[in-house]
């Protein structure tokens, strides 16, 4: 583990008093004696960080004159030789260790004895307190900020970040210095350079600096075959098992140049540092690290420099230092990260190659590192910091395909699962999000149940379990077909099979894509809060349509406690002003929901040689030259720089040295190269080198999209045209194309990747590649009896990419059925676009003639196809499919499904006169007579109640509660009665729907019950509510809501309720109604019942008015909520009823002056008889001048 400690200035004397000062000398000799109780690991690090206290120290000693921009150290007469030097520096030790510091991490301080400068290390208490006592323990990186203490008047100190710094060896100009003075500079420069190498050197070998050329072979049996060369020379004869070999690539390897044209080799200047070998010795016998040994000969390179780089005749010793200031960041570095950049890279990878075992040292990129968006991280990170105080956001972010969007938003990830917050994640892909959109939301929020799961203990899960079900009741079962993993919540979340097999028969089935947002918008409700906000992360929008983020917009705009942090990102130069993503930012914009976007361009210079050295373990300084043809290929798109710093290591243009221990290249061979600037090109390339199983392996993954099943690779590796994939699949992840995910699946790692795999697949053999894997993985499915059911959805979607190759086969007939049963499996899951999706393509492929010689196939897909586009809202399409069923059906009895959800699609759109009118036909075809209006009087309504409830009285019993309807021609007559009442009640006096109640009661009290016979029962108690008969009311409709139970009623309950309350259940309570009504409105949205839904709010309303439930004010905040789903629904049914609610709270407030304004109605013509809004118009402005004080205009 790795803890960060920050050193900080000595600003008092006192802190000696538990510390140890000695010599640095005599510390180096009882370090060399501890070695039996040190790692040398622990050893180097401690003496790291006093070369790092030294080098601040140094830096800070100079006395300098200025003369325009430029500065000089002030030494004179060898002044430098004394103050750098190994004599004038002690060590602080601490003498009392705390539980928090392991044995080896005793420094407490550095200081400098002439002049007096002393800095201490202290280890912070925010730090301190982050790690329990067994943490600290091991190797530890270091994050140093260094302030300084001096006790003596004479030091003149310089600020931290002054474009000015001391021990410069950049040249300077006649202009500017005398060239006495410069020549002086650059002698002292030099020297500084040369000393502090020195010290460093004793440091760390504890031995003296060579200072003659007779001293430096001290071991000559170690150093003769490295004589006559140096720590940075390139081999060109290493072993044959140390040689850099590629096991994908290898034909693309290559030597580099002759050791001359490398980076960093001294073979070809006139004059070398002396000392080279024994620092070669460092590296070999005493192991000082290569990182080290680099820094100390860089030193000693800058202190032969001329200090012109025209001129200079070691030109090729470019990485030299050019300031002291870069020592010290060197070294700042080096603690920050000793793993990585300290200790030289241990063999990360065995390979065998041509039966020879090689070793392969990998560039170690850091995956999870975000580079150069501190301030989009910014943005992310306070937006969200907002959402966990309670309010929903959104966060857009922009940019090409590479930039870096992923890496951005799940750098929050961490600080989301702090504060008790839940990610939840899908990616859209190009191959299958624009038919599985709205899937794609539901798979997200699936994932959040098995976190809640897992997160929780069992009393917590126990109470969230009551939660839900307190909040669906018997929409559980919605919820549970919709979500599959709310099952791991609670056992009895458990989707019935049985009532989506009653659904396709009967085309009860109202549900939608709003309703399937409104019901995971409840669930999310439930699950989330300030204390445990839910971010929801949401990759690749432009593959997205329009009802998956309708979805979000519901999710976004709630106003009744859900507490949600959306994240959409997107290609923004793949969409054009009028794709879906846009049009949700304008509602959520209207929805007054904060909204912020963002744009991600390429990395600057400094991020990417940054990116750069962490990759190659290398200070950032000698990656410069690197870095400047690398972001002139890439544009700095993070991925295209890994994707071409791995091919550079792949054609051997990027080399890893085992006797310098480093990567070398050259900058010249690489710039005359040509390799492409383009990243599709560059994968093409790489791939196209790679093994044939690998290459199989990656085209049939790119045919499922960026993420694969492993179960769909087993099934596959089953037969002999794909026997390799298996194999190809563990080479592919070795060689870093593909990886495992969270669930287990298998995908790949950018979305370029996936692209250029794709692209291995000529164009021309695309269709036919799809086409044959469906084939086999049906027939492996079905030919082993296997199930394949879970995969139907990913077999149609190959085979169907096949069409002309479907009718060349005659597999029409059986691909059809596959795709039937596909949109099947998607309808239950209530994915309705992609059912209809898989429906439309099955009847693509019948014949002319199918309703001839497929009948039964015809009509069941033809209705689920209408069901489909239903849901989908093609309500257009939904019709003439209908009609068509009404034409060629053979019987009656199978046209009546089709006519009802006619019917059904009639309300939906507010054709409530077509809706009665195709009833009232079909019921006379049914057998039933269906008076006109006319015919049917008060005093008819007024004998037929008394009547009906008489035989009420005389067939009521357990016996009766128990008799079910068997006739499905009664069945049928009761559908139909109960869109009569319903379409009666807009457009009939209200005697009618009495009229078709008492029907409706009659015949259940004949012929048995049914999952009608509730409805008609509490319909019929809300009519009778007037008689003086509390208790055979309450009777009544007690007996309507067991019918209920027992019938597990979904749809249906939403009426049952609405009506209750509106009868039996006034003559408890007013507040509870309301409550209740709340609940069924909730029930009708989730069920597709919208229209029955906004009823439910407007009556829930009027009890919230008269029973006081709610004060005004948060009333119409309520009424305003149902308003705006109004404008998302179009109900206009019940436009006006919430409208004349809204009026009638807002003149209470304050007589309408202020608040009514939104809200003004007009009744169309209310001296119109048949304008059904005038008893709601007589009502309100009676209630209203009561309330405000005009008894007297009531009567």
């Amino acid at each position: 583990m790795s803890k960060k400690l920050i050193m900080a200035a000595a600003a008092a004397a006192d802190k000696d008093n538990d510390s140890l000062q000695l010599p640095l000398r005599n510390w180096m000799d009882m370090e060399t004696k501890k070695k039996t109780t040190l790692s040398h690991k622990e050893s180097i690090v401690r003496k790291t960080t006093i070369a790092y206290g030294i080098l601040e120290l140094i830096l800070r000693c100079f006395k300098t004159t200025t003369t325009g921009n430029n500065s000089m150290p002030s030494f004179k007469n060898n002044e430098d030789d004394d103050v750098i030097h190994t004599d004038n520096f002690t060590v602080l030790v601490s003498t009392n260790s705390s539980q928090h510091q392991p044995s080896w991490d005793d420094i407490t301080g550095v200081t400098m004895n002439s002049p007096k400068l002393s800095l201490t290390i202290e280890e912070p208490a925010y730090l301190t307190c982050l790690f329990e006592p067994d943490e600290t323990h091991g190797l530890l990186g270091r994050y140093l900020e260094v302030e300084h203490h001096d006790t003596t008047s004479s030091v003149v100190h310089e600020e931290e970040n002054s474009s000015v710094l001391p021990m410069n060896a950049e040249a300077t100009t006649a202009d500017d210095l005398t060239n006495d003075n410069n020549n002086e500079r650059m002698r002292v420069n030099n020297r500084c350079y040369y000393l502090v190498a020195k010290v460093l050197y004793e440091l760390f070998a504890n031995e003296a600096f060579p200072e003659e050329s007779s001293l430096a072979v001290v071991n000559e049996a170690a150093t003769t075959t490295i004589a006559s060369t140096d720590v940075a020379t390139v081999s060109s004869e290493e072993p044959a098992q140390k040689k850099l070999k590629s096991s994908s690539s290898s034909n693309h390897h290559r030597k580099l140049p002759p050791p001359a044209a490398t980076k960093g080799d001294f073979n070809e200047a006139k004059q070398l540092p002396f000392q080279i070998p024994s620092i070669v010795r460092m590296q070999q016998q005493l192991g000082i690290p290569a990182s080290l040994c680099r820094m100390m000969q860089n030193l000693l390179e800058a202190a032969l420099s001329r200090g012109d780089d025209e001129d200079d005749e070691n030109t090729s010793l470019n990485d030299a230092y050019k300031s002291l200031r870069d020592v010290a960041e060197d070294l700042h570095l080096l603690l920050l990260d000793p793993d990585r950049f300290l200790f030289d890279n241990e063999v990360q990878q065995q390979g065998t190659t041509n039966d020879e075992t090689t070793t392969i040292i990998q560039l170690r990129y850091r995956k999870d590192k975000l580079y150069g968006r501190d301030k989009e991280e910014t943005l992310i990170t306070d937006a969200f910091c907002r959402v966990s105080r309670g309010k929903s956001e959104a966060f857009f972010i922009g940019g090409f395909s590479g930039c870096g969007k992923s890496m951005l938003v799940n750098s929050l990830r961490a600080r989301v699962n702090v504060v008790g917050g839940y990610v939840i994640q899908h990616k859209f892909d190009v191959t299958v999000s624009q038919e599985r959109s709205l899937s794609g939301v539901i798979s997200a929020v699936n994932q959040l149940c098995v976190m809640l799961k897992r997160r929780n203990a069992p009393p917590r899960l126990a109470k969230l379990a009551k939660k839900i079900r307190d909040e669906f009741g018997a929409d559980v079962a919605l919820l549970a077909r919709i979500l599959q993993n709310v099952s791991v919540l609670s056992p009895e979340f458990i989707s019935p099979v049985a009532a989506a097999v009653e659904e396709e028969a009967t085309g009860g089935d109202t549900m939608n894509a709003r309703s399937v947002g409104f019901t995971l918008l409840r669930f999310l409700r439930l699950v989330s809060s300030p204390k445990h906000p839910i971010m929801l992360f949401l990759d690749d929008l432009q593959w997205a349509d329009d009802t998956a983020l309708d979805v979000i917009h519901t999710f976004l705009s709630d106003t009744m406690g859900s507490c949600m942090f959306f994240v959409g990102t997107y290609r923004d130069n793949e969409v054009d002003a009028n794709h879906p993503i846009f049009d949700l930012m304008k509602k959520l914009e209207i929805s007054h929901v904060p909204t912020s976007k963002v744009s991600l361009v390429g990395l600057d210079r400094e991020n990417l040689n940054t990116m750069i050295s962490d990759a190659l373990c290398l200070y950032p300084r000698i990656c410069n030259s690197l870095s400047d043809i690398v972001i002139k290929k890439t544009n700095g798109s993070p991925f295209f720089v890994l994707e071409f710093m791995k091919s550079l290591k792949d054609r051997g243009l990027l080399q890893y040295n085992y006797h310098q221990k480093r990567w070398v290249w050259d900058e010249d061979t690489i710039r005359a190269e040509g390799i492409t600037d383009n990243v599709m090109h560059l994968l093409s390339y790489e791939m196209n080198g790679l093994s044939d199983e690998i290459q199989l392996l990656l085209k049939v993954m790119a045919c499922f999209g960026t993420c694969t099943n492993e179960s769909v690779i087993g099934y596959l590796s089953e037969s002999v045209e794909y026997s390799g994939v298996r194999d190809g699949l563990e080479r592919a992840v070795i060689g870093g194309f593909v990886e495992k995910n969270r669930e287990g699946d298998f995908k790949f790692v950018h979305d370029k990747v996936r692209e250029a795999a794709y692209n291995l697949i000529p164009d021309s053999d695309k269709e036919q590649f799809h086409y044959n894997l469906g084939k086999i993985l049906c027939t492996i499915c079905s030919g082993n009896g296997k199930d394949e059911g879970d995969i139907v959805l990913l077999i149609c979607s190959q085979i169907n990419h096949g069409i002309e190759s479907i009718k060349a086969d005659n597999l029409c007939i059986p691909a059809a059925k596959l795709n039937m049963k596909a949109g099947k499996k998607a309808l239950d899951g209530c994915d309705h676009k992609t059912a209809y999706s898989y429906l439309d393509t099955a009847q693509s492929l019948l014949p002319d003639d199918n309703w001839e010689s497929y009948y039964d196939l015809s009509l069941r897909l033809n209705f689920l196809l209408a069901r489909a586009a239903n849901s989908s809202c093609k309500y257009d399409e939904a019709e003439l499919i209908l009609q068509t069923i009404c034409k060629r059906a053979r019987c009656f009895q199978d046209k009546l499904p089709a006519y009802f959800l006619l019917v059904t699609i009639f309300l939906a759109q507010g054709k409530v006169v077509d809706a009665y009118n195709t009833s009232s036909s079909i019921l006379s075809l049914l057998g039933e007579t269906v008076p006109e209006t006319e015919a049917v009087t008060l005093e008819t309504v007024g004998s037929l109640i008394p009547e009906t409830l008489n035989m009420y009285a005389e067939v009521y019993g357990d016996d009766w509660l128990g008799k079910k309807m068997e006739d499905s021609t009664l069945f049928n007559t009761m559908k139909f009665y109960s869109i009569m009442v319903t379409t009666a009640y807009f457009i009939k006096p209200s005697h009618m729907v009495a009229y078709f109640i008492c029907k409706m009661v009659q015949l259940s009290l004949r012929h048995g019950v049914c999952q009608y016979t509730p409805q008609a029962l509490m319909i019929l108690s809300s009519i009778v509510i007037r008689f003086d008969n509390a208790e055979f009311i309450r009777r009544i409709a007690k007996n309507a809501m067991l019918l209920a139970e027992r019938f597990d009623l979904s749809d249906e309950m939403v009426d049952v309720h609405l009506h209750f309350h509106r009868g039996a259940g006034q003559l408890d309570s007013y507040q509870l109604c309301a409550t209740q009504l709340r609940k069924s409105f909730a029930s009708g949205l989730s069920s597709g019942n919208a229209n029955i839904a906004f009823f439910c709010a407007g009556q829930g309303v009027q009890f919230s008015v008269i029973s006081a439930e709610k004060d005004l004010i948060s009333l119409l905040q309520e009424i305003d909520y149902y308003r705006n789903l109004l404008e998302i629904y179009k109900s206009e049914l019940t436009k006006y009823c919430l409208l004349c609610y809204r009026e009638t709270v807002s003149t209470f407030i304050d007589k309408g002056k202020t608040t009514a304004i939104e809200a003004k109605l007009t009744f169309a013509d209310v001296s119109d008889p048949g304008n059904k809004l005038l008893e709601m118009f007589y009502f309100h402005q009676v209630f209203k001048n009561y309330w405000i004080g005009y008894a007297e205009r009531c009567d």
